[in-house]
């Protein structure tokens, strides 16, 4: 079984980071920075903070478990919260960048508001479930510095 992680991205400003994906033949959707796990990642938390790096060229602090998922693709999806305080799409190193067939990725920071979240095509759609049920509860934060 594939094992997944995603972070849920929580800004200054209180937003979080979403990649907007962008391919030719389907609907734009987004998705959570994250990525699989490789062997070498010594745990859960290094294949994060390892995706977050070549995704956003960022550095996220804080990591906490959010929820764990299984997918219709029979993969577990480990999702944490964290804060990040600086990243540089611009500077991202991710295979998946260099291939001219995976379209676009673009980054967007998404308010923490009921409304907002609904308005996303969040992928796997578990997910986006999980996360309206945080804001809506009043328990989605992160510590802060």
């Amino acid at each position: 079984m594939k094992e997944r992680v995603r972070a849920i991205l929580l800004t200054a400003v209180g937003t979080m980071l979403v990649i907007n994906r962008i391919r030719p033949g389907i609907p734009a959707y987004q998705v959570l920075v994250g990525g699989g796990v490789e062997p070498e990642d010594a745990s859960l938390e290094t294949a994060l903070l390892r995706e977050i790096r070549e995704e956003i060229a960022g550095e996220a602090v804080d990591l906490r478990p959010f929820c764990q998922l299984e997918t219709d693709k029979g993969e577990t999806e480990h999702v944490y919260l964290a804060r990040i305080a600086v990243w540089n799409f611009d500077d991202r190193t991710g295979p998946e960048f260099s291939r001219d067939d995976r379209g676009e990725y673009l980054l967007e920071e998404v308010p923490l508001t009921v409304e907002a979240v609904e308005a996303l095509n969040l992928l796997p759609p578990q997910i986006k479930d999980e996360l309206l049920n945080a804001i809506r509860a009043g328990t989605l934060t992160t510590p802060v510095a």
